[in-house]
C-alpha cells in the first residue's frame, strides 16, 4: 500500500463488530473508541449506539481523496498491514496548523494527535505514543527499553535532555559481558552475551515518560493509557517489520515461554503478517502504570518478575542459559537523569541534541561543526523530486569524510561521563570553533582519508570502541502552545534480549558496551563495563532554532530524529543538511537518501531508494562511479533509517507545521486539519 498521506476532516464509519474511531477519546483519554454491534449482546430491543460526532483532526487522505481515520480497517487506513516495504514512493509533506505528531507506527500517531487535540502537551501525547508502540512494535521498543527525549519548552524557551539510557547492575564487573564469573569461569555467558541475562540493562522507559509529563504534562497522567491498553485487550494486526521480526529471530525468541506463547502458534510457526495479535498481560503493566505511575514497573510483582527473568538460568529449551545480575534494589533505584543539552551554532541555526551517555548529540554537532566550514549550498540534489532528488558526489563526499572524523572522535572519547570524563571536562573541547575548523582541514577535495584518526585531545590514552548498535524508534511531537519532543527510544537490537515478562521484551542494551575493558595496548577504553554505568548510545533526537539577533537560540525551526543504531548520527546529519542546507521540505528531507560514513571506508548509499541504480554493480549510476572514483568503498546496501520530522515554516504567508516521516518504515504524519 503506497498511500500518500495528508490532512483532512472526515465523519467516521461503523464496520464490523468492533470499531475504532482516530481522536475519539475512548478508552481513558485516547484516540480509540471501542463501540460494540449493535448484536453484541444485552437487550436486543435497545437501540445500536449513537455514532461518534464527526471529527475535525487527525485525519488522513489517500491519494484519490478518499478519506480514512487510522484503525478504521477500511481501505486505505495507514495503520492496515502491509508487507516491510524497502521505501514507500510518493509521501508528501503534512501540514498542519497548531500541533502534530510523526511517528513510525499509524496507531502510535493516532494516539498522539488524540491526545493533542485535547489540549494536552507534547509531553502527554508522548506517554500515549510511547505506549503504544511498546505494543505495535516491540521489536524496537517497549517498557522494557531505554531511551532520551529532548523537550523544547516554548513559555520559558528552555531545552533540556532527559537521560532514560539503561544502567548496569551494582553486582556487574568490567568482564560482566564476556565471562560468566572473572575468576571460576572465563568462558563466554550462554547462549550468548546478548541472548543471556546478562546483556538486559536496569529499564528507563517507564521513569523517561514520566519524568517528561511530570515535568511539562497539563492532562491526567492516568489518562494517557487508553489507546494502548485498548489495543492490547482488542488486539491490533501484525504489520511487516514485526512479521518479519518474529520470523527471523524465531530460534532465539523460543528460549522463551512467555515470547514463544506471544509470537508463535501452536504448531511453532511465526504469526504472520496481518495476524491479530492480542496482549492481555501489556494491558495489565499498562494499567498498572496508569494508576500507579512508574513505580508499578520498577517495584512490587511486575519489578518481581523483570527480576526473576534476568535471572533466568535454564531457559524454555532445557537449555543452560547465564543470568543476569539484576536485583530489585537496581529496578527500585534507577532514576532518570535531566541533563544539559549540547547545543552549537550552525550557520544561521542553533542545533540541540541529547548528551552522553549518548554519543549522538556531539557526534551530529561534530560532524555539522565541519561542514559548516563549507558552503555545502553549492552541492545540493540534482533533479529534485518529491524523494529529495539525487544527491552529488560531493555532497557524498564532503558530508561523509566529516562523518568519519566525527565519529573518530566519538569511538575514543564519548562514554558515560559520569564515569569517564569528556576530555577537558566538557564536551567544548570536542566542538569548539576552531578545533572543528583544523577537522575540517583534514579533507581533501579529491580523495576520500577512509580511516580517520581521532583528535589528540589530551595526555590520557583511551582505547579505541567502535562497536556499532542496532535497532531503536524515534517519535516527534510539537504541540498547540509551540512546544516540541523528539524521542529516540529502543531496546537494543530487534527484540532484544528476546526474554519477555508480563506483555513486554527486555533490552539487550548492555552489549553496547565494550565487552573488553581494554584495548590490545593495554589502554583502557572508555566505554567498558563498570556497575551502574550507562553504555555509550548513538541515539540523537535533535532541535533546531534560529539564530536571534544577539546571537542566542531563537524561534523553533525543526526537530527531527531517527532509529538505525550506529547510523543513526547518519540519518540525522543528512536529514539536517537536506533541510537547512539544500532546501528540502520536511518529506524530502525525510525522504532523502541515507548516505554517509562511520569510521571506516566504506560509504553507503542505501540501494533501497528509487534514486539510487545498483544494476551492474552500480556501474550505471553515476553517482556511485563519481565516488568510487574519489576512492569511496560503496555499499548500497538497503538501510532502515526512520526519520520523523517536524518543522515551522510559512505556508501562504501563515506560519504552520510541516511533517514528513520515514517511507522506510509503516509511519505515518498527523494533526489537526489544514488546507494549505
Amino acid at each position: 500500500m503506497k498511500k500518500r498521506l495528508v490532512l483532512s476532516a472526515l465523519v467516521p464509519s461503523l464496520v464490523a463488530a468492533t470499531v475504532l474511531v482516530a481522536c475519539g477519546g475512548g478508552g481513558g483519554g485516547g484516540g480509540f473508541a471501542f463501540l460494540p454491534s449493535a448484536g453484541s449482546g444485552g437487550n436486543s430491543a435497545a437501540p445500536p449506539p449513537a455514532p461518534p460526532a464527526a471529527d475535525t483532526s487527525c485525519q488522513a487522505l489517500t491519494s484519490d481523496g478518499a478519506g480514512v481515520v487510522v484503525g478504521s480497517n477500511l481501505p486505505g487506513d495507514p495503520s492496515l498491514p502491509e508487507a516491510a516495504s524497502g521505501y514507500r514512493t510518493g509521501l508528501k509533506t503534512v501540514y498542519a496548523k497548531k500541533f502534530m505528531v510523526s511517528t513510525s507506527n499509524a496507531l502510535a500517531s493516532a494516539a498522539g494527535c488524540a491526545v493533542l487535540q485535547k489540549g494536552g502537551t507534547a509531553a502527554d501525547a508522548a506517554v500515549a505514543v510511547q505506549a503504544v508502540l511498546g505494543l505495535t512494535v516491540p521489536e524496537a521498543t517497549g517498557l522494557g527499553s531505554g531511551g532520551f527525549i529532548v523537550y523544547y519548552d516554548a513559555a520559558t524557551k528552555k531545552v533540556v535532555a532527559y537521560d532514560g539510557r539503561e544502567s548496569a547492575p551494582a553486582a556487574a564487573t568490567q568482564n560482566y559481558l564476556r565471562y560468566i564469573d572473572d575468576t571460576t569461569d572465563k568462558t563466554t555467558p550462554k547462549p550468548s552475551a546478548r541472548a543471556s541475562g546478562r546483556s538486559i540493562g536496569t529499564i528507563g522507559v517507564p521513569r523517561l515518560i514520566e519524568a517528561v509529563q511530570k515535568d511539562h504534562g497539563k492532562l491526567a497522567w492516568k489518562d494517557l493509557f487508553g489507546d494502548g491498553i485498548a489495543l492490547a485487550t482488542n488486539g491490533f494486526k501484525i504489520g511487516g517489520r514485526l512479521a518479519d521480526a518474529i520470523s527471523s529471530n524465531a530460534t532465539s525468541l523460543k528460549r522463551d515461554a512467555e515470547a514463544k506463547a506471544y509470537f508463535f502458534n501452536d504448531d511453532g510457526t511465526p504469526k504472520a503478517l496481518g495476524t491479530l495479535l492480542k496482549n492481555p498481560a501489556y494491558a495489565r503493566s499498562l494499567t498498572a502504570m496508569a494508576n500507579n505511575g512508574a513505580d508499578a514497573i520498577y517495584t512490587g510483582q511486575i519489578g518481581q518478575d523483570i527480576v526473576a527473568k534476568i535471572a533466568t538460568a535454564v531457559d524454555a529449551n532445557g537449555d543452560v542459559m547465564t543470568p543476569g545480575k539484576t536485583t530489585l534494589a537496581d529496578l527500585a533505584g534507577y532514576q532518570v537523569k535531566r541533563r544539559e543539552p549540547v547545543c552549537t551554532t550552525y550557520r544561521a541555526y542553533w542545533i540541540c541534541g541529547a548528551p552522553p551517555p549518548t554519543s549522538g548529540g556531539i557526534t551530529v554537532a561534530s560532524a555539522m561543526g565541519i561542514l559548516e566550514n563549507f558552503n555545502l549550498s553549492l552541492y545540493k540534489p540534482a533533479t529534485l523530486d518529491l524523494e529529495g532528488g539525487k544527491p552529488t558526489v560531493m555532497g557524498v563526499h564532503l558530508v561523509s569524510e566529516a562523518e568519519r572524523l566525527a565519529y573518530a572522535d566519538r569511538d575514543k572519547y564519548v562514554a558515560d561521563t559520569d564515569f569517564v570524563p569528556l576530555p577537558g571536562g566538557t564536551w567544548d573541547t570536542l566542538l569548539n570553533k576552531p578545533y572543528l575548523t583544523s577537522r575540517a582541514g583534514l579533507i581533501n577535495f579529491g580523495a576520500s582519508m577512509g580511516t580517520a584518526v581521532a583528535g589528540n585531545l589530551g595526555p590520557i590514552p583511551l582505547g579505541v570502541d567502535n562497536l556499532v548498535e542496532h535497532g531503536t524508534n524515534q517519535f516527534t511531537i510539537v504541540d498547540g502552545e509551540g512546544n516540541a519532543l523528539t524521542a529516540t527510544t529502543t531496546v537494543e537490537s530487534s527484540m532484544g534480549s528476546f526474554h519477555m515478562t508480563d506483555g513486554f521484551l527486555l533490552n539487550n542494551q548492555l552489549t553496547d558496551f565494550s565487552a573488553a575493558p581494554t584495548d590490545g595496548n593495554g589502554d583502557p577504553i572508555a566505554n567498558r563495563v563498570a556497575p551502574g554505568k550507562r553504555p555509550r548510545s548513538s541515539m540523537a533526537p535533535t532541535l533546531v532554532f534560529g539564530m536571534a539577533p544577539d546571537g542566542s537560540k531563537g524561534d523553533f525551526v525543526m526537530a527531527t530524529g531517527s532509529p538505525g543504531g550506529g547510523t543513526i548520527p547518519q540519518y540525522v546529519v543528512k536529514t539536517l543538511v537536506g533541510a537547512l542546507d539544500w532546501g528540502l521540505d520536511a518529506q524530502q528531507a525525510s525522504n532523502l537518501v541515507d548516505f554517509g560514513a562511520s569510521n571506516s571506508a566504506t560509504t553507503t548509499l542505501g540501494g533501497e531508494h528509487p534514486n539510487i541504480d545498483t544494476s551492474n554493480g552500480g556501474a550505471n549510476d553515476p553517482l556511485i562511479q563519481g565516488l568510487i572514483a574519489l576512492k569511496h568503498k560503496i555499499s548500497t546496501s538497503a538501510q532502515a533509517s526512520g526519520v520523523n520530522t517536524v518543522m515551522r515554516v510559512q505556508r501562504n504567508g501563515v506560519p504552520v507545521l510541516a511533517g514528513g516521516t520515514d517511507p522506510r518504515r509503516e509511519g505515518v504524519v498527523l494533526g489537526d486539519s489544514f488546507n494549505p
